[in-house]
């Protein structure tokens, strides 16, 4: 989602202000730093970043400060770092081209709309394209920050999702990444107050844009997974066989703490019925270890879903507390960084004995991939339909093209082969 306001940012400069890129830090009239505030690190980090920017950038050019810290921070960035140009939050990307000549310019209302604003056409990667069909979360998860960053959710009207992605694919996409807090609760609100529309309904409309060959998005809620949406998912031969399902915790007690409106039991059905219904199916998800409160108890019922499921891939994280969220309230449960620490080592210590003997299981398959890039040291690289992620020895002219690669070597994150057809 970051990449793709970047992407916006940068589209946006180019078309309205003459803005080009380049890639010399020295050479720029312009430095933006787009950020996360997710996690606690990247909020540490930032002012560290900008202090060097400033030592390094030429005189007279500018920085600016853009996504979910800049909304949450606002114009302390510009007292702790006088020499900011600007700060504008995540929902207030289509005004990069006002802020941007407006000395100490702070625009950050998480009320913003931009739901209807058409951006300027972003250069991207010619064979895939990312396209945002929602702004905001209106959950409340008590871990959080996102709704107090990126404000009430507001869906993308359809028309403009497949208008954009229909100008992707005739430069040449055939595949779309669907961006979203919670892609699955797409249609409930529009800025409009048009009436609702599923986002199983959306994918059958974007599945009819000719020369378009893969669907894929995130993050899907576990919550939202009913039975229309997993079979729209299963029987759609557009939509990518790889679904993000963020567990966050296997614990019902800690789901119900974390505000996730979701049981253990609940999520394990829907991985059951996805799996059952699609043979070649990876999921993948996200997991916080050490959530206040979290009893070894709780902790085991994270590893009973991981020993169930057996995902593909885990991004594992230990809890961080976040500004203006509401499990800051349970700070007398805190779990000791030790235990916290000894937790995340055992889930990811888990999760490498499953990838170490599922994956070998690869080797002599046969599998179809878009090429989507070529490497320094003669091989190509893309992805299968189900995400994968495959070498193998090959020239430009593969670029942009399905092959198929038979797979001889494999890692835990890869796979590697050599193109038969």
């Amino acid at each position: 989602m970051n990449d793709t306001d970047s992407k916006h940012i940068q589209a946006e400069l180019e078309k309205h202000k003459d803005y080009t890129k380049t890639d010399k830090l020295e050479e720029a009239d312009l430095i933006i730093i787009n950020t996360c505030s997710v996690r606690e690190k990247p909020v540490q980090k930032l002012f560290s970043e900008i202090g060097q920017f400033n030592k390094k950038k030429k005189d007279g050019a500018k920085i600016g400060v853009c996504g979910c810290t800049a909304s949450h921070l606002g114009n302390d960035i510009i007292k702790r770092a006088p020499y900011v140009d600007f700060v504008l939050g995540a929902r207030n990307i289509s005004k990069i081209k006002d802020v941007v000549d407006i000395k100490g310019a702070v625009e950050i209302s998480i009320e913003n709309d931009d739901s209807n604003y058409e951006f300027a056409t972003p250069s991207t990667n010619n064979y895939r394209t990312s396209v945002n069909i929602s702004v905001g979360c209106d959950k409340e998860c008590t871990y959080c920050i996102v709704p107090s960053t990126r404000g009430e959710e507001i869906s993308i009207p359809p028309e403009m999702i497949v208008t954009q992605i229909q100008k992707a694919v005739d430069t040449g996409a055939v595949e779309v990444m669907l961006l979203g807090q919670n892609v699955n609760s797409y249609g409930k609100r529009f800025s409009d107050k048009r009436a609702k529309y599923s986002f199983t309904k959306l994918l059958q409309d974007i599945s009819k844009i000719e020369k378009l060959e893969r669907i894929r998005f995130t993050s899907p809620h576990p919550l939202h997974m009913d039975d229309e949406f997993i079979e729209e998912f299963a029987k759609n031969p557009k939509i990518s066989k790889c679904i993000h399902m963020p567990l966050q915790s296997g614990s019902t007690s800690i789901l119900k703490a974390m505000k996730r409106g979701y049981t253990k039991d609940w999520f394990l059905n829907r991985a059951f019925k996805l799996r059952e219904l699609i043979p070649e199916l990876r999921i993948t998800t996200d997991i916080i270890v050490a959530f206040p409160g979290e009893s070894d108890e709780d902790f085991n019922d994270t590893l009973d879903v991981v020993n169930q499921v057996k995902f593909d891939q885990i991004f594992n994280f230990k809890y961080s507390a976040r500004p203006n969220t509401k499990a800051l309230e349970l700070s007398d449960f805190e779990v000791p960084n030790d235990i916290g620490s000894a937790r995340l080592e055992e889930l990811i210590e888990i999760h490498k004995r499953h990838l170490e003997q599922s994956m070998p299981k690869m080797i002599g398959e046969t599998v179809n991939v878009l090429v989507e890039s070529l490497k320094p040291n003669g091989e190509v690289s893309g992805y299968t339909d189900n995400y994968f992620l495959v070498f193998a020895k090959g020239s430009d002219e593969l670029l942009g093209k399905f092959v198929d690669i038979k797979i001889n070597e494999v890692t835990r994150t890869s796979l590697k082969g050599v193109v038969v057809a």
